[in-house]
């Protein structure tokens, strides 16, 4: 069992990222500029000259269903990030969960703390507020499949932390790309649950901080405007063509979180 976060007081020095893509790249560059040392992992040969080149101590990490092959010394370290989603619309998306198992496995004895990035996805939109503690209710496959991720890493740790980000916005991943020039899209009037990288990355890094383990966190801006308001306006400051949705409410979510303001005391930086 990983060590009870409420005991766990050494100071967090060594960070191991496995998953140094859109969120996991950034999040690690951002703690090498705070003076951690990072390992970080990547699946493809030629980005390990980019970890290096980062100060990022480079790690070529696969795994199948059956074995992970990696370099047993990248989970050695204060703190393990799983940063790796699962493949959406792919064969292997019903493999994720295994998957999350062996890392988990292959942790054990070595990262003092694990901490799972999940998704907001593990929600249905279901009309209603959710927050940490609303039961789980997904209804696509892939929330189906971080759902049981998320339980797995709450089986194998003493008190599992994990991070659901909403919809990820920021560089190269801008927003009003997402609907640009399409029509007669629905449910306009349903509110969208985002976050920018910078406040992603912010409160990845405040956890560790205030070494704020063993909780489930919500990171999610506070703010919620309609679908059709956000993306007309991103559109236009884009300089693209503005998409036009359908004037209706039909199924929406908004995410709270309880969690990221009590226990971290995190103020967002960039709004929605």
């Amino acid at each position: 069992m990983i060590s009870d976060s409420k005991v766990y007081q050494q100071a967090i020095k060594k960070v191991s990222v496995l998953g140094c893509g859109w969120f996991g790249f950034a999040f690690a560059k951002a703690l090498i500029a705070r003076g951690y040392s990072v390992n970080g992992s990547t699946t493809t040969e030629t980005k390990l000259i980019a970890l290096a080149e980062a100060k990022i101590a480079p790690y070529l990490v696969n795994f199948t269903t059956e074995k992970i092959e990696a370099d047993p010394s990248f989970f050695e370290c204060d703190a393990l990030f799983i940063c790796i989603p699962p493949k959406r619309n792919s064969a292997e998306l019903q493999d994720y969960p295994t998957k999350i198992k062996l890392i988990i496995d292959a942790a054990k004895g070595k990262a003092t703390q694990i901490v799972l990035i999940s998704s907001t996805s593990v929600f249905a939109d279901e009309n209603q507020f959710v927050n940490e503690e609303t039961p789980t209710c997904p209804d696509t496959d892939s929330g189906k499949v971080v759902v049981a991720a998320e339980e797995i890493l709450k089986a194998e740790t003493s008190e599992a932390t994990i991070i659901r980000f909403a919809g990820l916005i920021g560089p190269d991943r801008n927003p009003g790309r997402f609907f640009a020039g399409k029509t007669d899209i629905p449910n306009g009037l349903a509110p969208v649950n985002l976050i920018h990288q910078t406040d992603a990355v912010g409160i990845a890094i405040r956890l560790i901080e205030k070494q704020a383990f063993g909780r489930i966190y919500h990171a999610c801006s506070p703010s919620h405007p309609v679908k059709m308001d956000f993306y007309v306006e991103a559109a236009k400051v884009s300089g693209l063509a503005v998409p036009a949705f359908i004037a209706e409410k039909k199924t929406w979510k908004i995410v709270k979180s309880l969690n990221v303001s009590k226990y971290l005391d995190y103020g967002f930086e960039v709004g929605i």
